[in-house]
């Protein structure tokens, strides 16, 4: 005998049997995890060689969980979007009443203002081009690159490209050795643009330390595969530990306030995780407070280019 616990089913299986009309219904289950379904119940007669009829219902179950979480995923992440955007589109309409009203004549105040709004509106345009380059990678998900990349210049340009914002911050690019060449299959803008992510965060929340170090190694995956760990560093103030499982997700920061003042999008993270993952790689992130932070990209070595490798992990 069968006990069934969920109202809207049983209730289902009766209005089948009454009317021998098919069913449609969903259920929710929260035990032993929330879990969402669609159950259909088709009455179905019977015959056998005697003539006689056996009725009976017919019952299919759909797993809608997977369906659910990527609802629930798109309207927190629309919700998200809307509130990042809607905080700095409040600030620059906030300063033009200002500006068209008790500070229209005073040239100090509208100097102020208008440097305020300029660096708001360049965090819009910032949160705009990630949110596109988000979506144009998890549109090309399925699409792994075939394009054979050394990541050495890749390595040397993004160093270069960024030493004006380290000056600023008085933090040193240290680049290590990188005589070999680590030959991947990849989209050469995309890797330049996770690269570029990982080491401005380092240089924006780990500047206490003074130094960002980027390495290159060729390693294995735990199953003897090939990969080249390209790995940023930095000596600032360090990641707790709670926050590590979390940093991947869109919008998510460890400190709000400090990331909105340093024009961070909240996104950063998420697109340096989507680009590893269409290039079938991943990130891993290693901090201790107080020590610092290492972001590492795992990227598979393309198979013509498996020199030995070292530390088998």
């Amino acid at each position: 005998m069968i006990t069934l616990r969920m109202p809207e089913l049983v209730e289902a299986i009766r209005r089948a049997g009454a009317t021998r009309l098919p069913q449609r219904v969903e259920f929710f289950e929260r035990v032993p995890l929330d879990r969402w379904f669609e159950a259909f119940v088709m009455p179905v007669a019977l015959t056998n060689t005697g003539d006689r009829r056996f009725d009976i219902l017919m019952m299919t179950f759909n797993d809608l969980t997977p369906l659910r979480r990527v609802e629930e995923m798109r309207a927190d992440f629309v919700a998200n979007a809307s509130h990042e955007l809607r905080t700095p589109l409040a600030a620059l309409l906030g300063f033009v009443e200002t500006l068209q009203g008790p500070a229209k004549d005073d040239a100090a105040a509208r100097a102020k203002f208008l440097n305020i709004m300029r660096g708001q509106a360049t965090r819009m345009a910032r949160l705009i081009d990630d949110l596109l380059s988000l979506s144009r990678i998890e549109l090309n998900a399925h699409l792994h690159p075939n394009t054979p990349l050394d990541l050495a210049p890749i390595v040397r340009q993004v160093a270069d490209g960024l030493q004006t914002l380290a000056r600023d911050r008085d933090v040193t690019i240290k680049v290590g050795p990188l005589q070999d060449s680590f030959i991947v299959l990849g989209d050469r803008d995309e890797l330049i643009r996770a690269l570029e992510n990982l080491v401005e965060n380092a240089l924006k929340y780990g500047a206490a330390g003074k130094r960002v170090d980027i390495t290159a190694t060729r390693q294995q995956t735990r199953t003897g595969v090939p990969e080249v760990r390209l790995a940023v560093r930095d000596f600032g103030p360090g990641i707790a530990p709670e926050h590590l499982p979390r940093l991947t997700e869109r919008f998510y920061r460890v400190d709000v306030v400090e990331s909105r003042a340093q024009g961070g999008t909240g996104l950063g993270l998420a697109l340096v995780k989507h680009v590893l993952n269409r290039h079938g790689g991943r990130l891993s992130i290693e901090s201790t407070p107080g020590e610092g932070a290492t972001f590492i990209m795992h990227l598979p070595l393309r198979m013509t280019d498996s020199s030995p490798a070292t530390n088998s992990e």
